[in-house]
């Protein structure tokens, strides 16, 4: 019988995402029917605002949460069109991950995985408020991880 190395014997690492869910999901059209009488000729003022939370679960789960608040108005009178509030979240799988990779799978690797699925449905409950397709850029989390590691180092020194 052949012995196992010490490599066989390690635990594989495991990273996946086990479910998609909505915790929280508001839309508000406060201007209707006015808003859809009359229509702006000009691109809306968009405001975008997003945040990453997550918390453990158990010893190999987590969820991982988009918080994105979009305000949408007109340039011309600054009228609100729709405000729209969503949280969705994910519990990820992470298994056997050596700590110095948790961060970066927690505030890169998952929220990338999940935000495209967040991005579908907030362009749906846009459409179903009766406005056209509101699609958010996509979101660089690596360049937002590293901006924040970077943020946290300088207040470190």
């Amino acid at each position: 019988m052949a012995e196992k190395t010490e490599n066989e014997n390690a635990a594989k690492p495991e990273f996946r995402m086990q479910k998609m869910y909505i915790k929280d999901l508001s839309f508000e059209n406060p201007n209707a029917p006015e808003v859809f009488t009359n229509r702006q000729k000009t691109d809306p003022a968009v405001e975008v605002n997003l945040q990453l939370n997550n918390k453990q679960i158990d010893a190999d789960h987590w969820e991982v949460a988009l918080q994105i608040t979009a305000k949408v108005s007109s340039k011309e009178d600054s009228k609100v069109l729709f405000i729209l509030e969503i949280e969705h979240a994910a519990i990820f799988m992470l298994k056997n991950i050596p700590d110095e990779h948790m961060a970066m799978l927690l505030g890169v690797d998952c929220p990338t995985l999940l935000f495209p699925f967040t991005r579908q449905i907030v362009s749906q409950v846009s459409i179903d408020g009766g406005f056209v397709p509101f699609l958010m850029e996509p979101v660089n989390f690596m360049a937002l991880f590293q901006n924040a590691q970077k943020k946290k180092e300088e207040a470190e020194n």
